[in-house]
């Protein structure tokens, strides 16, 4: 086999994201959901997410939950949690 398919310097399996959530009925559910998408999107995993919640990314329902979560970061200042919210928000009016 030639060397150019050898990966000698081959990084470990990437531990899965594990999302806790509550019972789909529960009223705090979409909150939630919106949370593990945002949080999963800070550290590139919204892949993960997607399929845990089974909620896409984008999602219109979530955008309330996103709204706030965005003025909590900029009030907190955290910029990557808003950077993400923004780009959410922008997925969920198409643009």
């Amino acid at each position: 086999m030639s060397r150019a398919f050898v990966n000698e310097d081959h990084e470990p399996p990437r531990k899965r994201l594990e999302i806790d959530l509550p019972d789909p009925d529960d009223p705090g559910f979409d909150a939630a959901v919106a949370r593990a998408l945002l949080e999963a999107a800070r550290v590139s995993e919204v892949a993960d997410a997607e399929e845990q919640t089974k909620v896409r990314w984008g999602e219109p329902r979530l955008v309330p939950h996103v709204e706030r979560m965005l003025a909590e970061a900029e009030a907190a200042g955290d910029d990557r949690l808003q950077q993400v919210a923004e780009r959410y928000l922008r997925a969920a009016r198409g643009d």
